[in-house]
Parts: C-alpha cells; structure tokens; sequence
C-alpha cells in the first residue's frame, strides 16, 4: 500500500510568532526587534505561536506534512529545522533562510551498550552529527536567518556575537560567515578545546579569549550589546529556543510519532532543557502526542547549580562559581535559562541528576567501547543514566533516549588523556593505549594472540558476574 504525501509548499497560512513575557507580564514583541528581555520584569521572553491557527491542520495533517519533508530537496525543507518552518519562525522570508541542512540527526539503537545495562529499549540522539559538531547548530539556523531578515529590512544591526564555552562559538561563527555577517566571539581562555577555538578562527569570527570564565564573558557580551548595532546570540535569546526545540519533535516524529519514556540531557545554561520541553509541550497542544516523558537534566558535579536548586527544591536559585571540569561546555555556575528548565522538570515529573569527573569519563569509555564516540558531556548524561538504572528509577521495559550533544572528535584531548590515563581524578579502566612492537612478524602473532584470549576472557567473566 502507498502512503499518501504531502506535497511541501510556500507557507500561506496566516501563522504568526511574537515575543510574550515568559514570567506573563502583558505585551508582545516582534521577534525582528532588538530584544532579549521582558521591559516590565526584567525575565526571559519567550516566543509564543498562534496555537488556533496551527491547530486549523489535524495532528495526522501535520504528522504527514512533516513526514513528507524529511530529506526534502525543495528548500528550505530538507533542513530538520525547516521542514518545521510553521512552528518555528513561519513569517520568515524563503531569501532570509541560512541552512546548513541542520538536524535529521542519526537515533542511534545502543543494543550493546543497553544490554550491559539491562535497558534493551536504549537510543543515543547523535546531535553531534551536524555541520559544526554540536546540537547548537539547530538554533542558530534560526537565529542568524533572523538577524538576516533583521538587516535586509533596515535594523540598525550590523554584527552578531555570542560568549560561549566553544559549540555556541562554532555554530555562530559557521552561519554568519554562511550570512556574511560580522560574529564577535567570546571565550573563556584557556578553558576550551583546541578543536573548539579554531572553528571560529577558521570561519573568520573575531575571538576575543578573556581571562574569565563563561559566566564572566556572559556579564561582558550582556553589556557589549547593550548597544543595538551587534545583536546578541546567547541562549538568553529565546530565537534559539526555536530552532532547538526541534530536536524533540525529531525524536517522537523517529519514534513513529510515540513518546519515549525518558530523555536525559547534559545541561549547563539551560536552554537545551528548556527548549526539549517547549518542542514536546507543542506536540502536546497540537494532539499530537498524549503524554510527556520524564526529562533528566545531567550536570557536572563540579558544575552543578541546577543540581542544588533540585536538591532545595528549586526554593531558590543556586549561583556557584562553577569549578574546572572535562565536561567543559556546561562549565557554567550562573544559568541564565533557569526558570524555564524548572518548569522543564516540574512540568515533566524530571529528575536533576550529577556526575562525578570519574563516572562521565567511565561512562564515555564505556559507550566508545560499544561503537559510539562520545564527547564528555554526553558521558555526564550516560553517568545519569547509569545511576537512575541503578537505583531503579528507570526500569528495563523503558525506552529511554540519551542526548549526544556533540562530536567526539571536538574533544580528542579528553580521549587522548583518558587513554593515557593522564586525566585528573579518573581512574582510566578501560584505557586502551596503542602497543609499540618491532616489526616482527612472530612478535606480532603472538601478542594478538595474547591480546584476544584477554578479551575473550574479559567477556567471560563479565558475562559471569
């Protein structure tokens, strides 16, 4: 039998998106203004989208509709932002769009990795499969396709800029280059990967390394763009918002538009979560799904803010000035997405959960040891995962999704030490150094032997215990 598709088409529905106080405070915005925070309160803002105008289209209208533009060559649908282009920014110019083919990322099935751990129904959503490495991309897609529009249409901007702990850097210096707009960079010195730093280098930002951390090249970047001529591209800017909640929609629509039990996510400022809950919430009050999943942020415990506001029961906002960590990109003491990712976890019965330097890099080791490669911060939300299966929270009949949030390959250092077992406070069990042999083929023979009959055994007596 032959499904029936949608044929993708210009956008001529009278779908509308505008800023609102996410605290309530009346007013709206346009979302091609200058703006980051409410005039009233001073809280975050939020994009709001005409729901009775979306909901003119049945949840099996849409479902069609957004099956039938996954690989799309019609543009912009192709994109796994864009062939969402109603629910994330619909009054956007077709010329305006810069796309890089974002998002459609791999839900990789981690069979092996999942029968360790007695979790069967395990999935890794491999972000990091994306132009510059990191799920960042599929925000700034929309944010710089924005501040485009913004500029063909006489704003008085004329450069963007983000600080970052270097994915945010990499995905804002790649589309304004793709834009041909200015990006103005802040990093943290020292306290990124080398892979990290050159991508904005090589895309031609201009990077400043400040002797800060994140939190204090957030305060610099909040006061340099005070000034309306460079627009700010932080996660405190809700635009971005839009492009990441896409990441959930993904997952259901890759599911055959079923909900998973739970998803784990590395956080450190606190968008991610916030916009994995908006996506869902969509897919909620459009019909198309029934319920929600139970969402777990993962934090670094040496920088674990959100942590301690779960643990107090988010009574109050812990603020610590967050300590150096491997998990490097969520290295952050100050979170500006706070209350969203609380309502995130309240609204979805979530759990906060920890981990130690030691249990994130055992916990990545683990997972490249089955075929993936991971960056640190997604061993953070493994070590999460391992724990909750633990304590049995997370039983084995559930389907749990973990979220990759980057490459491996941004953070060969942290391999290399891990394998080297050079890594502070990691005891590397499962360190796999390259052996250094003359070239001898009998040497050779029989140190593969040697190596094999080792792990065959190895199996054996994990099998055993």
């Amino acid at each position: 039998m032959q499904l029936e598709t949608v044929k993708p088409s210009p956008v001529t529905q009278p779908y509308h998106a505008h800023f609102r106080c996410f605290r309530g405070c009346p007013g709206e915005y346009s979302v091609y203004d200058v703006i980051y925070t409410c005039p009233t309160c001073g809280g975050l803002l939020e994009v709001q989208h005409d729901l009775d105008a979306l909901r003119l289209r049945s949840a099996d209208e849409w479902k069609k509709l957004l099956d039938s533009r996954v690989g799309s060559t019609q543009w912009p649908y192709g994109s796994g932002v864009w062939g969402m282009r109603e629910w994330v920014m619909p009054d956007l110019r077709d010329e305006n769009v810069v796309s890089m083919y974002e998002g459609n990322t791999n839900l990789f099935w981690a069979e092996r990795l999942g029968k360790q751990l007695g979790v069967s129904d395990l999935w890794i959503k491999l972000c990091g499969n994306s132009h510059t490495g990191s799920f960042k991309d599929l925000g700034m897609t929309v944010l710089v396709s924005v501040v485009k529009q913004m500029m063909q249409d006489g704003s008085p901007v004329q450069a963007v800029a983000c600080a970052s702990t270097g994915d945010t850097s990499a995905a804002l210096a790649s589309y304004a280059a793709g834009a041909g707009i200015p990006a103005v960079i802040f990093l943290p010195q020292g306290k990124v990967s080398t892979a990290q730093l050159v991508q904005p280098v090589a895309n031609g930002a201009h990077v400043l390394a400040l002797d800060t951390d994140f939190d204090g090249c957030m305060r610099i970047v909040r006061e340099v763009t005070q000034d309306n001529s460079i627009y700010l591209a932080n996660s405190m800017n809700s635009i971005r918002v839009e492009g990441q909640k896409t990441v959930a929609v993904e997952i259901v629509r890759q599911f055959d538009w079923e909900v998973p039990d739970w998803i784990i996510i590395p956080v450190g400022n606190l968008g991610n979560i916030s916009a994995l809950y908006k996506g869902l919430k969509l897919l909620l009050d459009l019909g198309i799904i029934n319920k929600l999943p139970r969402l777990v942020g993962a934090q670094a415990s040496k920088a674990n803010p959100f942590y301690q506001s779960y643990l107090n029961g988010f009574q109050e906002k812990a603020i610590i000035p967050a300590q150096k960590t491997l998990a490097s990109a969520i290295q952050i003491g100050d979170p500006v997405s706070y209350e969203k990712a609380v309502q995130a976890i309240q609204m979805t019965n979530g759990i906060v959960e920890e981990a130690s330097e030691h249990d994130l890099a055992t916990a990545s080791a683990l997972a490249d040891l089955t075929g993936m490669y991971t960056c640190p911060h997604t061993g953070v939300a493994l070590a999460a995962l391992f724990k909750l299966v633990k304590r049995g929270e997370i039983k084995s009949s559930d389907r749990v999704v973990v979220i990759s949030t980057a490459h491996g390959l941004k953070f060969t250092d942290f391999k290399v030490g891990y394998h080297e077992s050079k890594l502070d406070e990691v005891e590397s069990q499962y360190a796999n150094p390259p052996l250094y042999l003359p070239a001898d083929p009998q040497v050779v023979k029989s140190t593969i032997a040697r190596r094999l009959e080792a792990q065959l055994q190895g199996a054996l007596n994990g099998q055993a215990a």
